[in-house]
């Protein structure tokens, strides 16, 4: 191997790394019920939040060590990070593909920023087309701000622009068929995402998640779905829909898990690096930045955590722990 080639990072089970989902902020202007608490959050000292060129340092590696090909940035809500496009642009500066996570409230304002900073993609958090019922879910008045941002990420010239959407048992499963008609009307694709135990209130429940299967089964009775192959190391399974309508996905995490293809680690926004979202074990690279390590000392620790990452999420399995942290603290 020459001087400067990138070589495989693998687990323990043989799957390549290389995908890194950044977290740059804990904070958030929504407060979803799957997600974090209405009252009582306690937020990071700016002083424990990775800087942007911490953040970069950390990407840059990954991309020299190891050939990471893809950046998802994340929160909390990213975009509420002051002079985030600068990231942005210091990111794509590595050559790669940022794609970013967001809930789209202010996207109206930034999203042609993002996109000339070097942003590639983006996926925004809708669950609901119901007003009220989206007040009650994000515990905020701001569904026709977020419309509004996705109309700004077609505008600016993203493509494909993705809808997140978590489906709760019982709460808006009522909604699957809207929710994809309103993919199909707009252009865009709706992911739907199975509810996963990591729900700030601590009330998920089995009984609560609408499967994969039952997903797809009640999208077609309404239209004829075709499966697209298989979808390797992305989360999503995928169908397109026979009459040219697009594209429809689900996130099947706890029914069908994708663990077996798995080839992500996460950033948390006060510098700890998770193997997977439901770790109970984190490794701080925040010390290592701050106390002057090589690069080549902290590719060793990346490389040390990526050595305990699990085969699996164990959700279906009765040794199943929940992780200390909600998902706002871990990032999306």
């Amino acid at each position: 191997m020459g001087a400067g080639e990138a070589r495989d990072l693998v687990d323990p089970y043989g799957r390549v790394v290389r995908d890194l989902r950044i977290a740059v902020t804990d904070r958030c202007n929504f407060r979803c019920t799957y997600c974090m608490p209405e009252e009582g959050m306690e937020w990071m000292p700016r002083s424990e939040i990775l800087t942007f060129e911490e953040i970069t340092r950390v990407a840059r590696i990954c991309v020299e060590q190891y050939g990471f090909t893809g950046i998802r940035l994340t929160g909390g809500e990213p975009t509420i990070r002051a002079h985030f496009s600068r990231l942005v642009s210091q990111l794509s500066g590595l050559g790669i593909d940022v794609a970013m996570t967001t809930n789209a409230a202010t996207l109206r304002n930034t999203a042609h920023d993002l996109h000339a900073a070097g942003l590639n993609r983006i996926n925004i958090s809708l669950d609901t087309l119901d007003r009220e019922k989206f007040e009650r879910m994000t515990r905020r008045d701001e569904l026709e701000n977020v419309l509004a941002g996705i109309d700004a990420a077609i505008d600016a010239g993203f493509e494909p622009v993705k809808i997140n959407a978590v489906i709760e048992r019982g709460v808006n499963d009522d909604e699957l068929v809207d929710l994809a008609r309103f993919g199909r009307d707009t252009g865009v694709e709706v992911r739907f995402i199975e509810f996963m135990p990591l729900d700030a209130t601590d009330e998920w429940q089995r009984s609560k998640v609408v499967g994969q299967d039952e997903i797809v089964a009640r999208l077609s009775e309404v239209w004829e779905l075709e499966q697209v192959p298989a979808r390797g190391a992305a989360p999503a399974d995928r169908w397109r829909y026979t009459d040219g309508g697009g594209l429809v996905g689900v996130i099947p995490t706890v029914t069908k898990p994708f663990c077996g293809d798995c080839d992500r680690v996460r950033l948390t926004a006060d510098g700890q690096l998770r193997t997977c979202l439901f770790s109970t074990d984190e490794f701080d690279l925040r010390a290592a930045l701050r106390d002057g390590e090589t690069d080549e000392q902290i590719a060793a620790r990346i490389e040390a955590a990526v050595g305990t990452k699990w085969a699996g999420h164990q959700i279906n399995q009765v040794n199943f722990i929940r992780p200390k942290r909600n998902m706002s603290q871990i990032g999306g």
